[in-house]
């Protein structure tokens, strides 16, 4: 039996300009990145701002396990289903982390003939969206820690800074670092520390923004730290919000792929659930709500996270009022619900051993990439 990359590799994939037609968008409202994904302008998403909405189906599961439970796969199925009887369904994910795809996880992109595609790209790089939001992040770190070396006006506290720095990995050793070491020239010592990218406050606040303007709105008032007096400092005492908004331009706009079957995703946004909502973004949500009667979307982690904070975040934020939610429930996730066989140290040990199995074959890339993407195989 084939395995997932095999599938995917092997998947006829329509071109990108026949996508864009396929949803009314203008030839000049997509920018291709090759030729199998693109990003929609911003001409297409104000153009279709007047139309009715169709329907927005969640799908959650009942609780998460180790390697996921079937929300993506479930989610592509049921676009494609739709799809095939005559319903004109858009799909609506979040875009992949290379901490959890290079990790005990895998990738993001659905799994078997449920998949959307080009999986190697979305799953790795993709359109730049993630290093974009890196970018800023990192940029404003910068930009707090030189307001600290030239002595700004802001009063900050170095002691109170709370902005840390982020990269799409798992880096245990960065987690809790010291910066500013070796003198003068090299800034003031200061205790910081790296989070995943998906974990960055930008991350959150670029995926329920409605627009740029909102979005703009959104950064001036992140907390970066404290005052002696233990006054809040926000991005916009640093002055960094008008180059952060250039990083993100776009990074803001849609992702537009395929399934294996040929119907539009739009693949956008990835904040992780359990430090944040956990949803794809609101501007590919409500785009997605213009272009087809029905869409589908997922809440990363169970129905108890992932779904809440869907419904009572996003939903409130966005004013979205989902018609219908599917619930994934998987003997798997039944067993680690009643504590059965699977727990997480059992889980560990599954794929420590895997780890130990192919250190040897790192070096082939195919085979790396098979092995982390794959969704749980045995």
């Amino acid at each position: 039996m084939p395995t997932d990359i095999e599938i995917a590799r092997s998947a006829k994939k329509r071109p990108i300009h026949e996508l864009a037609e396929a949803l009314e968008i203008d030839p000049e409202n997509i920018i291709p990145y090759g030729h199998d994904k693109a990003k929609i302008a911003t001409g297409h998403l104000t153009a279709i701002k007047s139309k009715p909405n169709g329907k927005l189906i969640l799908v959650t599961a009942i609780n998460p396990t180790p390697a996921g439970e079937g929300k993506t796969t479930t989610s592509v199925g049921l676009t494609d289903a739709m799809n095939r009887i005559g319903e004109r369904t858009l799909l609506c994910l979040r875009e992949p982390s290379l901490g959890p795809c290079f990790g005990m996880k895998g990738g993001a992109t659905g799994g078997g003939q449920a998949q959307v595609v080009p999986m190697e790209d979305i799953n790795l790089h993709f359109t730049g969206d993630f290093h974009a939001i890196t970018s800023a992040h990192n940029l404003l770190a910068a930009m707090i820690d030189n307001h600290v070396h030239w002595g700004g006006d802001s009063g900050i506290d170095p002691t109170r800074i709370t902005w840390r720095r982020v990269m799409d990995m798992n880096d245990r050793n960065l987690r809790s670092v010291v910066t500013g070491l070796g003198g003068s020239p090299n800034g003031t010592p200061m205790e910081t520390g790296f989070d995943i990218t998906v974990a960055s406050e930008i991350m959150a606040i670029l995926c329920l923004a409605k627009d740029a303007h909102d979005l703009q709105a959104r950064l001036e008032r992140m907390v970066i730290g404290y005052r002696r007096g233990r006054v809040p400092v926000t991005a916009k005492d640093m002055n960094a919000v008008g180059a952060m908004m250039v990083l993100l331009k776009d990074a803001m706009l849609p992702n537009l792929v395929q399934t294996l079957e040929g119907n539009p995703a739009l693949i956008h946004g990835g904040p992780f659930a359990n430090i944040a909502h956990g949803c794809s973004s609101v501007i590919a949500t409500q785009a997605a709500l213009k272009m087809a009667d029905f869409v589908v979307t997922e809440a990363g982690f169970g129905a108890d996270l992932g779904a809440e904070k869907f419904f009572n975040i996003k939903c409130r934020q966005a004013g979205l009022a989902p018609s219908a939610a599917v619930l994934v429930a998987t003997v798997r996730a039944l067993k680690m619900h009643g504590g059965i066989a699977m727990t997480w140290e059992a889980a560990v040990s599954h794929y420590a051993k895997r780890l130990v199995m192919i250190d040897a074959q790192l070096g082939d890339v195919d085979y790396h990439l098979e092995r982390v993407i794959a969704t749980y195989a045995a």
